[in-house]
């Protein structure tokens, strides 16, 4: 009996009159369908209106003309990037980084905050609800990067996942970064460690986990790659690192161990469940079957590949292998826009230029990579990533009945290939972040306002050396 008063007191919105898109399991979709949400939990998902019987409704939401979907996953990300936008357009990935590495050792903890917030919010205005940022650079006296990170994706309201990056190989060993951004083995795996147990939380409804990341082998000790793995086995934590990323990093591999990437990384205890790779381009046959052995996941980004040159990844056969695929802005210094939505097209018209061309990938597999798939690459997939009963309250309205998709009569494909749909409103964790296209949490225009001075701080800053 007390189990039934705690429910019904539980406040619940009804969404009601809208297409559903699941990203089930089945697939299951809706032409019009009710929503409701309990506390922070989907509490039921069907055809027709919500049940008239309901105790405590404190909303009725009318969403005619409207698809609701899952919120979007976003599986890789460097937020730091949003200050040096538009630098360096025309280099592939090594150019690029040794380009932008002398402006990006500059950054301190205000930019830090300020260049996350934007990033979130560009993110959360355009439907994502869970992000993972992938933070790397660490330079000496800039004070609680993570920290800073970590505060405001509370504020925004998003799930985040913190992928707590570390580089110790600096241009003296033979790295791209100056020797001043990078960290010592010792400090990087003592910093990383605490920052797992200052804001990891494991809980179902966790809205801040934290992952052991080292940056990539080219700018990472073999001896950091292999206790990194070691310290977050024994943390309960996941692992995110680049992998396969261009032909020039398997060069660089080949030469430095003897081995291609997939075979490094399994050499130093880098394959697993708890693992995701970011990019994962080129990749044979034997690589794509070791990641699938393993349950390794991969983080795709379409665009940033195209930005940088990279090529196209092998997503058909990734998930005909049975690799888990998420998508990834990457950082807006290789993808200006910064938007997830995005990717939902480019993912599939970029791997339709490949082998399987028109066979690669349909409007439904582009929502489930931005969905169901970005969650199973963060280990969250029995928590979010679909719309079913007991999952957490994470989905997005998204508006199809204006001038850009009225006349789609499929509200997925409308979503996936048609222009960027307008997000009337974004849940995470059954509070509204989003309504009408703005964000509710935080001021945009602050925010605009000093992402903007903190990128000419930094570049003045960069300038001085």
């Amino acid at each position: 009996m007390a189990a039934m008063a705690a429910a019904s007191a539980t406040e619940r919105t009804v969404i009601e009159n809208c297409a559903i898109a699941t990203v089930d399991a089945g697939g299951t979709e809706y032409a019009s369908g009710h929503i409701v949400l309990a506390g922070n939990r989907i509490e039921s998902v069907g055809a027709g209106g919500a049940p008239g019987d309901l105790a405590n409704v404190v909303r009725r939401i009318d969403a005619t003309g409207h698809l609701a979907t899952p919120g979007l996953v976003n599986t890789h990300h460097h937020f730091y990037q949003w200050l040096t936008r538009g630098l360096a357009t025309d280099h592939n990935l090594f150019d690029w980084l040794v380009a932008l590495y002398p402006t990006w050792a500059r950054i301190d903890e205000p930019m830090a905050h300020a260049a996350a917030q934007g990033s979130l919010a560009m993110m959360a205005r355009g439907g994502v609800t869970t992000a993972a940022d992938h933070h790397y650079i660490h330079p000496r006296g800039a004070g609680d990067l993570s920290g800073a990170i970590v505060r405001a994706a509370r504020d925004l309201g998003v799930r985040f996942t913190l992928a707590r990056g570390s580089m110790d190989r600096g241009e003296s060993d033979g790295g791209l970064p100056p020797d001043f951004a990078v960290e010592s083995l010792d400090d990087a795996l003592a910093a990383t460690e605490a920052t797992v147990r200052e804001h990891h939380d494991p809980s179902f409804d966790a809205m801040t986990r934290v992952a052991v990341a080292p940056c990539s082998p080219f700018s990472v000790s073999t001896e950091l790659m292999r206790q990194g793995a070691e310290l977050a086995r024994r943390l309960g934590v996941r692992l995110h690192t680049h992998g396969s990323e261009t032909v020039e990093e398997e060069k660089f591999c080949h030469e430095l161990f003897g081995m291609g990437p997939t075979d490094y990384f399994e050499s130093t205890g880098w394959l697993g469940e708890d693992v995701w790779m970011a990019h994962c381009v080129h990749m044979n046959d034997s690589d794509i079957a070791a990641f699938a052995r393993t349950g390794t996941g991969v983080a795709h980004c379409p665009s940033s590949n195209a930005r940088l040159a990279a090529g196209i990844a092998r997503v058909p056969d990734l998930l005909a292998a049975g690799v888990p695929v998420g998508l990834g802005v990457d950082g807006t210094a290789s993808n200006e826009s910064g938007e997830l939505h995005t990717e939902l097209r480019n993912a599939l018209l970029i791997n339709r230029l490949g082998a399987h061309r028109e066979a690669a990938l349909n409007a439904r597999g582009a929502l489930r990579l931005g969905t169901y798939g970005g969650a199973q690459v963060l280990g969250r997939a029995a928590e979010t990533g679909s719309l079913e009963p007991g999952k957490l309250a994470d989905l997005v309205l998204w508006r199809m009945d204006t001038l850009a998709h009225s006349s789609i009569a499929d509200p997925v494909a409308a979503l996936v290939l048609g222009a960027p749909a307008p997000v009337t409103a974004s849940f995470v964790n059954g509070r509204q972040i989003v309504e009408d296209g703005r964000l509710l949490t935080v001021d945009e225009d602050a925010v605009a306002r000093s992402t903007r001075d903190e990128a000419r701080r930094l570049a003045r800053t960069a300038a001085r050396g």
